[in-house]
């Protein structure tokens, strides 16, 4: 392999913020911020959903809002425009 065009492979703290679930994976994303998980430094990145809080994985429907959009919305148009329940969860 030719040296100094591939990224820097390395590894990965991805923390799902919806659930406070990390996790250490291989990635060449680049990232600002760092983190200590298990007694080591590693580059963080927050995401916000993840196999651990994803509705597919977990067989619970939960809206991820960070935005506050799903609130606007039912401001807006009440119970007739949204069929779904907010999760208790």
């Amino acid at each position: 392999m030719k040296e100094g065009i591939h990224p820097d492979y390395r590894e990965v703290l991805f923390h799902d913020v919806s659930n406070d679930f990390k996790f250490i994976t291989r990635s060449t994303i680049g990232t600002r911020e760092t983190a200590e998980f298990e007694g080591k430094q590693y580059p963080l990145v927050k995401i916000e959903v993840s196999a651990e809080s994803h509705p597919f994985y977990t067989g619970k429907h939960k809206i991820v809002d960070t935005a506050g959009r799903v609130e606007k919305f039912r401001q807006k148009f009440g119970s007739v425009g949204s069929k779904t329940a907010v999760s208790k969860a």
